[in-house]
């Protein structure tokens, strides 16, 4: 599904911060970032990944940079917004969708370490953003940030208990932020995509067929694109949003209207 049409001229110049940026959504946004006119820091534990994606980015003009970030470390955090204020001289606004789905499996049975690892991401990433983020936005007179919150940060999941909590986590952050930071010109929101086809949806299924199945009888019948996400999250960090605060934005194809 194409998202070329989609134009925000008031992104062009501004410079926004996109985590998870190696690959699926991440990229997705970041090229749709670039392509309005926005520079971008691109930030990921898969350095290599974003290179190659900045280099792509490069050839059609936009701009950027690569800084090799783990969100689960604060000091990475610190060093990404650092190095995005050396290189472009402002933060407009981010993207935090670095994610950690983890193993799936029965509640019950599910460690320490699984919860550990989700929750050092999807959590205490987010607030490692926001805790850097914010001061530097704030300095440049306002933004937006944008959250991955996924479905699952509003309806259940079996066998993904800690992946669903940590979710749901990540949507009351956003609303929280977002009644604490109107009053400085910062909105925060949160996109929730439904299934989308990635490569880490890829690790819930065993082969391509079964994958394709899984959706066959939901409303839209058919997966996700990571460029539809995108497109939505374009629209939250761009004033075409400017009275939209504090929502997880669903982009399921109907799956939670049942």
């Amino acid at each position: 599904m194409a998202t070329s049409g989609a134009r925000y001229p008031d992104l062009a110049g501004k410079v926004f911060i996109v985590t998870g940026a190696s690959s699926g959504i991440g990229a997705a946004t970041a090229r749709l970032l670039a392509a309005q006119g926005a520079r971008v820091a691109l930030a990921a534990r898969r350095a290599d990944a974003c290179a190659a994606l900045l280099a792509d980015i490069q050839t059609t003009g936009g701009e950027g940079m690569v800084v090799a970030t783990d969100v689960a470390q604060d000091r990475d955090v610190a060093r990404l917004v650092a190095a995005t204020l050396d290189a472009f001289g402002r933060l407009d606004g981010a993207f935090n969708n670095a994610g950690a789905l983890g193993a799936a499996g029965p509640v019950d049975q599910m460690g320490d370490d699984v919860y550990d690892a989700i929750f050092d991401v999807n959590v205490r990433g987010a607030f490692h953003c926001l805790r850097h983020q914010v001061p530097a936005i704030r300095a440049s007179g306002g933004g937006a940030l944008v959250f991955n919150a996924s479905m699952a940060g509003v309806v259940g999941f079996a066998n993904v208990a800690a992946y669903t909590a940590s979710k749901h986590a990540v949507v009351g952050l956003t609303r929280s932020a977002a009644l604490e930071l109107g009053k400085d010109g910062i909105r925060v929101n949160a996109v929730c995509p439904g299934f989308v086809d990635t490569a880490m949806s890829d690790q819930l299924f065993a082969t391509r067929e079964d994958k394709l199945a899984y959706v066959a009888d939901s409303p839209a019948g058919r997966w996700g694109t990571p460029d539809e996400i995108a497109a939505m999250t374009c629209f939250l960090l761009s004033d075409a949003s400017s009275f939209v605060n504090g929502q997880p934005m669903l982009v399921d194809g109907a799956y939670t209207a049942r």
